[in-house]
């Protein structure tokens, strides 16, 4: 599945909910299902700047050229939104990252909806898997 459709994915799925007390509740339950960091990898270099609560993100190139990603925050309704990044875009590659807009942020309403620095907190975490995506793309480069 593409970066493009997994984005439709989930907007559909949130486009299902009206209210926003139910929306909420949706991030927070994808929030719980995501599998807890290693302790390990909670350093400081990992935590993403610009989030009010503990996020952590980590990146990694998989053999076939695909930006695998991990993350973890203190935070309940935090862990759900970066559940959310990891679902739309771990599995893709570099390019598709760094081509892609992120409309599902529009079209969900999370800019409005979300406290100012819950949704400042996103948009550095979709900066910090735009700066992964980046260096990877550079990396891939400067293999050929």
């Amino acid at each position: 599945m593409s970066l493009n459709e997994r984005q439709q994915q989930v907007i559909q799925e949130f486009n299902g909910i009206q209210s926003w007390e139910d929306r909420y509740k949706l991030i927070i339950d994808l929030g719980k299902k995501l599998p807890e960091l290693a302790p390990e990898k909670k350093t400081e270099d990992a935590k993403v700047k610009g989030c009010q609560s503990q996020v952590w993100l980590h990146a990694e190139l998989s053999p076939d050229g695909r930006v695998i990603l991990a993350g973890d925050s203190d935070a309940l309704i935090v862990r759900g939104l970066v559940a959310v990044l990891l679902r739309i875009y771990s599995g893709s590659t570099p390019a598709e990252i760094l081509q892609s807009t992120p409309s599902f942020l529009q079209e969900l309403g999370f800019k409005e909806n979300l406290s100012p620095s819950r949704a400042n907190g996103l948009f550095s975490m979709l900066k910090q898997i735009q700066h992964f995506a980046t260096a990877f793309a550079y990396l891939q480069q400067s293999k050929r």
